[in-house]
C-alpha cells in the first residue's frame, strides 16, 4: 500500500456525511502507518499567511505530521499561493488532507490543486434520486463483503429514507445480522426495518396513486395513531407523484433501465408505476402536484393543524385520477 505521507487528499462534493467519513478514514490511515503522528486540524477561512507554512513544516515532537483543513471553500487568497506552492512540493514526512464544502466558491484553486501529481481527489457527491440511493446501499453492502438484491436496497430505501448517515447504519446492521455468505434480502430487510414510519408512507402513496382511497385513508391514520410525521407522508406522495409526471414526460424509446434512471425509481417499480399512469391524465397530475405542494406548505407551519392539511390532500389527489380502479 502507497504511502498516505508525502501527498495531499482533496475531500471534495455536497455530502457532508461522506466527506466526513473520507476524512476519517483517511487520518485513520495515517495513524495506521504512523501511530505516533501528529494530527492537526484548522478552518481554510482562519488561516493567516504563514499559519499553514508553519502546521506543514517538520514537528519538533514526532517524524510524521499530518494537517487538514476544513472548508477549503473559504480559503483566503494571500493564503491561497502558499497552498498551492506547498502542494507543488509537499514534504515527505506530511500528510494533506483537504476538505471543500461543495458549490462552485473556491473552484479556482480546486482546479489548480487537480492540475498536481501530489494530490488525490476523493469526490463525494450524494446521491440525488430514490434509484441512486437504492444502488449506493447495495455498493455500501458490499464493500462490507455481502451481497444485496436490488429490490432490497430499495425496500431498505423505502423504509429509511434518503439520509446516508442513517441507510449506512441500517446497511451495518443487515450485514451483521446474516450469515456470512449469505445475502441481504427483501425479508432480512422487512424483518429488521418492516415497521418504520416511511414505509407506512410510501405505502399510503401508492394506495392514494393506484386510487385505493378507503385504505390509503386507513394507512394515514394508522399512520398517525403511530405518531409518524405529516411531513414523511406528504413527502413520499409527492415523491410518488413527481415520478409519474417524469415518467409521462420522458423520451419515447428508452429501455426499462435508461427509463429508471430517468424516472429516478428502480428498475423493478416501473411496470408498477406504467399501470398507474394509465389512470392519470396530464392535467390530473399537474392538480396532484399542487395539491401537495400546497400540502408541504401546510404542514411545514402554514396550518395549526397538519394531520388534517395531509388527509385533505391525500382526498384531492385521489380524486384528481381519471377513472376508478378496477383492481
Amino acid at each position: 500500500m502507497p504511502s498516505v505521507f508525502g501527498r495531499i487528499l482533496l475531500i471534495t462534493g455536497g455530502s457532508e456525511f461522506l466527506a466526513d467519513r473520507t476524512r476519517r478514514r483517511a487520518v485513520s490511515a495515517v495513524l495506521a502507518e504512523q501511530p505516533e503522528c501528529e494530527v492537526s486540524e484548522c478552518i481554510a477561512g482562519q488561516l493567516v499567511p504563514g499559519e499553514l507554512l508553519t502546521l506543514t513544516s517538520p514537528s519538533l515532537f514526532s517524524t510524521a505530521s499530518a494537517v487538514v483543513v476544513h472548508d477549503l471553500q473559504d480559503l483566503n487568497e494571500d493564503v491561497q499561493a502558499e497552498l498551492l506552492a506547498y502542494a507543488a512540493e509537499p514534504a515527505a514526512e506530511v500528510a494533506l488532507v483537504l476538505v471543500h464544502g461543495g458549490g462552485q466558491k473556491g473552484r479556482g484553486v480546486l482546479d489548480k490543486l487537480r492540475k498536481l501529481s501530489a494530490v488525490s481527489e476523493a469526490k463525494q457527491e450524494a446521491p440525488k434520486y430514490e434509484r441512486d440511493h437504492a444502488a449506493w446501499v447495495r455498493a455500501e453492502v458490499r464493500r462490507l463483503g455481502t451481497a444485496m438484491s436490488d429490490e432490497a436496497a430499495s425496500t431498505l430505501v423505502t423504509a429509511v429514507g434518503l439520509d446516508l448517515r442513517a441507510l449506512a447504519g441500517a446497511a451495518d446492521q443487515l450485514v451483521a445480522s446474516v450469515p456470512e455468505g449469505d445475502e441481504v434480502s427483501v425479508e432480512v430487510v422487512r424483518r429488521y426495518f418492516g415497521g418504520r414510519a416511511e414505509v407506512r408512507g410510501y405505502e399510503i402513496a401508492d394506495a392514494v396513486l393506484d386510487g385505493r382511497l378507503d385504505i390509503a385513508v386507513e394507512r394515514l391514520r394508522w399512520a398517525f395513531a403511530a405518531r409518524t410525521s405529516p411531513v414523511v407522508v406528504v413527502s413520499a406522495v409527492a415523491s410518488g407523484v413527481r415520478q409519474l409526471v417524469r415518467l409521462a414526460t420522458a423520451p419515447q424509446g428508452l429501455r426499462d433501465a435508461d427509463l429508471a434512471k430517468h424516472v429516478g425509481a428502480p428498475p423493478f417499480k416501473i411496470q408498477g408505476m406504467r399501470r398507474q399512469l394509465q389512470q392519470w391524465d396530464p392535467a390530473g397530475l399537474q392538480g396532484a402536484l399542487a395539491a401537495v405542494a400546497q400540502a408541504d406548505l401546510d404542514v411545514k407551519g402554514a396550518t395549526a393543524d397538519p394531520e388534517y392539511a395531509t388527509e385533505r390532500m391525500v382526498l384531492r389527489v385521489a380524486a384528481l385520477r381519471r377513472r376508478p380502479s378496477r383492481g
